[in-house]
């Protein structure tokens, strides 16, 4: 049975398909996927829960950019223990554990990397240049932003085609992320690369209120 079916099967959080295909071929957990990653990265990349808990009982032993995708704070702990100087490490899709928690919403996980020592300004490697608070924005997770901010985060930083941590604010219409950014610094007059600012994306998306408080 080829990687591909468990990818669709994963695509479409086809369970029952997914778990009758790992009970004959389990090493299939543990196969790279076409996209570059393990089949459980894969299934946190889809935000697929149900799939990732199954794909928990075949992966066996997890590298830290899996425990940061999935939530698994006990691992994290477990394999920070045994390799601390791991934490700011890059995955193979250019991520560090930290930038992955926060792009998935684990809170307690990236408050635990913060704690051990994670770098809050260390982006991405992979061109998107991606920051811990971009994803925590992007994510709308305003009490990962909050931490990342309480503990250092750089506030204009700008990721590819130069959105900062505002504009995704902006654009998911959340006030109290807003507010956290622009009380500690955030500008309101930076556009991206096609031009526009965290107003124009506000409007946009219908938020306009917003709009008009940064404007």
């Amino acid at each position: 049975m080829s990687i591909e079916k468990l990818e669709e099967y994963i695509t479409a959080a086809d369970v029952t398909q997914l778990e009758a295909l790992l009970e004959q071929h389990p090493k299939l957990a543990v196969t790279p996927t076409s996209h570059g990653v393990s089949p459980l990265m894969l299934s946190c990349y889809y935000k697929k829960p149900t799939v990732t808990d199954l794909l928990l009982k075949y992966t066996g032993e997890l590298t830290i950019f899996e425990a940061a995708a999935a939530g698994k704070l006990d691992i994290i702990a477990n394999l920070i223990y045994a390799s601390p100087n791991s934490l700011n490490d890059y995955a193979q899709d250019g991520f560090t554990p930290l930038g992955l928690a926060c792009y998935f919403g684990h809170h307690d996980v990236a408050r635990y990397l913060v704690l051990k020592g994670a770098d809050v300004n260390i982006p991405s490697n992979n061109g998107f240049h991606v920051y811990p608070l971009h994803s925590a924005c992007a994510g709308n997770y305003t009490q990962i932003a909050r931490m990342l901010v309480d503990n250092g985060s750089l506030i204009n930083i700008k990721q590819q085609a130069g959105a900062t941590p505002l504009h995704a604010a902006a654009q998911n219409g959340n006030l109290e992320l807003l507010i956290l950014l622009l009380e500690n610094g955030a500008e309101i007059n930076t556009r991206m690369e096609g031009g526009k600012l965290p107003a124009d994306l506000a409007r946009e998306k219908g938020f306009d209120e917003i709009a008009e408080i940064l404007e």
